[in-house]
């Protein structure tokens, strides 16, 4: 089932407008809320869509309430979804077939370019419960980018002009956001040095001590992206996400983006969201054991139960980026701007470092060179 939205004045695409937070006709100008684009009325002339013959499900409304989405085992709630994979879509617009990757549940028309959200492929359990638009532009994304660009002080000169931009791509990125129950105790062994001189000796004296933590920490809302295709150290790196942006899922949202479902259930990232929060726990416990010479654990009990999931998209700039015939791929986060990437080095910058280094090492060596033999 395609869905597109129309503008009410002049008939054309709406896409979801970050600036606003609203969607936007860029034919005339015209805005309109996202509540206003719910599927609660399939009658509703704002939007066109038709199940696909391949599609017989029914077309009632798809937005989840949030609250009542994450009621029961929510484990046995996503954890599996039929794959309808090679689905062929047709856009409203001209009439292009469209053949999706069976995780796509938001495109555009490669041929009239109209956003187009694949609506059976975000129903029942594949209902997102939140989602966090995106509030950095396409136009502002290509800016921030380039500022961070200019930030490379050892990149190659025409690098940092940013002006091979070949392609840039807004992604709603599939995570699963993850409420954890931290619970356990800690024993460790801390020493206090003490020295001082006493006559002709000195003397260093050591204290023990037996420290005893007891925790119980909640962690909320986190983060695991659940996409194969998204290299999990890029999307650790570009977080924080602010949660103070989240939404209850619709999806107007995704009009004029990409978006995938989810390749791994909750079930499958509970154990990677375990070992982060123990990462979380014991720094917390290190950070409350100070003022210690030395700092040994002797016993470790932790125990990380999960009480909430939440399906999430969570909105990410891609840009690809050509250099001396060589393709790089570059992540922006959609809220924040923060970017994440490996630009190309200069080697002639590099050398120029090293030269500058030495020499500037050379000069401070001959300095206290001088000035020790002046001394003697």
């Amino acid at each position: 089932m395609v869905v597109q939205y129309k503008c009410n004045n002049c008939g054309s695409d709406m896409n979801f407008n970050p600036k606003s937070g609203q969607l936007l006709c860029e034919s005339c100008g015209l805005s309109e809320d996202i509540s206003s684009k719910e599927l609660s009325d399939s009658n509703d002339k704002n939007i066109k869509y038709e199940p696909d013959k391949e599609d017989n499900q029914d077309t009632e409304s798809f937005e989840q309430d949030f609250y009542d989405s994450h009621n029961g085992d929510i484990e046995s709630e996503h954890n599996h979804f039929d794959g309808n994979d090679g689905l062929q879509y047709e856009c409203n617009n001209c009439g292009a077939k469209l053949i999706t990757d069976s995780n796509t549940t938001a495109t555009t028309c490669s041929f009239c370019d109209a956003a187009m959200v694949l609506g059976d492929r975000l129903s029942g359990v594949l209902s997102p419960s939140l989602v966090i638009p995106f509030k950095i532009s396409k136009a502002d994304a290509q800016q921030a980018f380039k500022k961070w660009c200019r930030n490379g002080r050892l990149t190659p000169s025409d690098f940092m002009t940013a002006n091979r931009i070949a392609n840039i791509t807004g992604l709603y990125v599939p995570y699963w956001l993850f409420d954890l129950n931290a619970k356990g105790e800690v024993q460790a062994t801390c020493t206090k040095v003490r020295t001082y001189t006493q006559g002709d000796y000195i003397v260093t004296e050591t204290s023990y001590y037996n420290v005893y933590r007891k925790v119980d920490l909640d962690y909320l809302k986190l983060p695991c992206d659940a996409s194969q295709k998204m290299d999990d150290k890029i999307m650790d790196k570009l977080e924080p996400f602010h949660y103070s942006d989240l939404k209850s899922f619709n999806m107007p949202y995704l009009a004029g983006y990409i978006s995938e479902k989810y390749d791994f259930t909750d079930s499958d990232l509970l154990p990677r969201a375990k070992k982060r929060a123990v990462n979380y726990v014991d720094n917390f416990v290190r950070s409350t054991i100070t003022g210690y010479s030395s700092v040994k654990f002797n016993h470790k009990d932790i125990n990380i139960n999960q009480r909430s999931t939440y399906y999430t998209l969570l909105p990410v700039w891609v840009v690809y980026y050509n250099h001396a015939n060589k393709d790089y791929i570059f992540s922006m986060n959609g809220q924040t701007g923060k970017v994440v990437g490996k630009p190309p080095f200069s080697k002639g910058k590099i050398a120029a470092w090293f030269s500058g280094i030495f020499g500037l090492s050379f000069v401070i060596m001959r300095l206290l060179a001088l000035i020790i033999q002046g001394g003697l």
